[in-house]
């Protein structure tokens, strides 16, 4: 009988705090993740960099070796302003010195890459006053940016997902939920073969330094907005028609963001993903329900007396042999 009592306590408890034990399995799920990715990272990627650091401090004492005359500390202090110079997109290489990173398109696409947040921090502002102007351009330029893409997804997603999958639903008589999955599946293998294998195919092609994977690998990173910066197109010394090939980089990344937030919605709006997304959400009280209703109820109200008002001067509108007459003449017939 107790063990009966304790159990039914225990559901209840668990049924009453569902959406607080569901949270709390996301966050351990994703520390857990965070962790399992450290981990494989670390196992794979180090044995590279161990054989990296040995290969270019073998380097580094053949090359003391061979000029005596050369101290370490000079080739330290050289080699310091080097890479500083590497990470501000300044090269000392002679066959990189013509290529400019601030002429128009490389300043245009710099640009597109700090409203869309990707960031590949290939070429960063120089001065104080770039470096100014960056922090007040981002802070307003953002959230323009946000605003630009929502406006511009919520247009689309009405034409590519909601009237497809309406259309089938109601002239073939398909099942709405059915529909929807498929097409987002649809959708998704478009997006990912006009926007990923294509474009890796062509970037592989023009990129002597590029195959196809690390072709997909930098599509894949900016259309993320992960934006690592190791792979950047249009940066080789022998780049036919560089200004161009900016420009339509930067068409890409922009028509790309916005379908992949075009699929991301698509796939959102399903519904079994609405039901997952709920376990993790925190339940309105029974009063903000209330007064959500309340208000529902009150603009509906207003906007049907609104409507029923409207309708009924349009129809005296369009009665025939009807005129309307002013209240002065009305009262001058009335005297008289």
């Amino acid at each position: 009988m107790l063990q009966s009592l304790a159990g039914s306590s225990c559901v209840r408890l668990v049924e009453q705090h569902r959406s607080a034990w569901c949270f709390a399995l996301l966050v351990l799920g994703y520390l857990l993740y965070l962790v399992f990715g450290a981990v494989v990272f670390s196992s794979v990627e180090l044995p590279y960099e161990d054989l990296l650091r040995q290969e270019l401090g073998k380097l580094k004492q053949r090359f003391l070796e061979e000029h005596a005359c050369l101290s370490e500390q000079q080739l330290e202090q050289f080699l310091m302003r080097v890479l500083e110079a590497s990470n501000y997109g300044v090269s000392v290489l002679s066959n990189a010195s013509g290529n400019w990173n601030w002429d128009f398109t490389s300043s245009l696409f710099f640009a597109s890459t700090v409203l869309s947040t990707t960031g590949y921090g290939h070429t960063v502002p120089l001065s104080d006053g770039g470096k100014a102007f960056c922090i007040i351009y981002s802070v307003i330029g953002i959230p323009f940016t946000l605003l630009f893409l929502t406006a511009v997804v919520q247009r689309i997603i009405v034409y590519v997902t909601r009237r497809p999958v309406l259309y089938f639903h109601i002239r073939w008589g398909f099942s709405k939920q059915i529909v929807a999955i498929i097409h987002a599946m649809v959708l998704g293998f478009i997006t990912v073969s006009c926007f990923f294998l294509i474009p890796a195919a062509i970037f592989s092609v023009l990129e002597d330094d590029w195959n196809f994977l690390e072709s997909f690998y930098f599509c894949f990173i900016s259309l993320s907005t992960i934006g690592l910066g190791d792979y950047v197109p249009g940066e080789g010394y022998n780049q036919k028609f560089r200004e161009l090939y900016k420009i339509g980089i930067t068409c890409y990344l922009l028509l790309g963001l916005i379908a992949m937030l075009v699929v991301l919605e698509t796939f959102c709006e399903l519904h079994e993903l609405k039901k997952f997304r709920k376990l993790f959400y925190v339940k309105k009280d029974k009063e903000e329900d209330q007064v959500n209703i309340m208000e529902h109820d009150q603009l509906s109200f207003s906007s049907i007396s609104d409507q029923a008002a409207s309708m009924k001067d349009d129809q005296k509108a369009n009665e025939p042999f009807v005129t309307s007459q002013s209240p002065t003449s009305n009262d001058s017939s009335l005297n008289n």
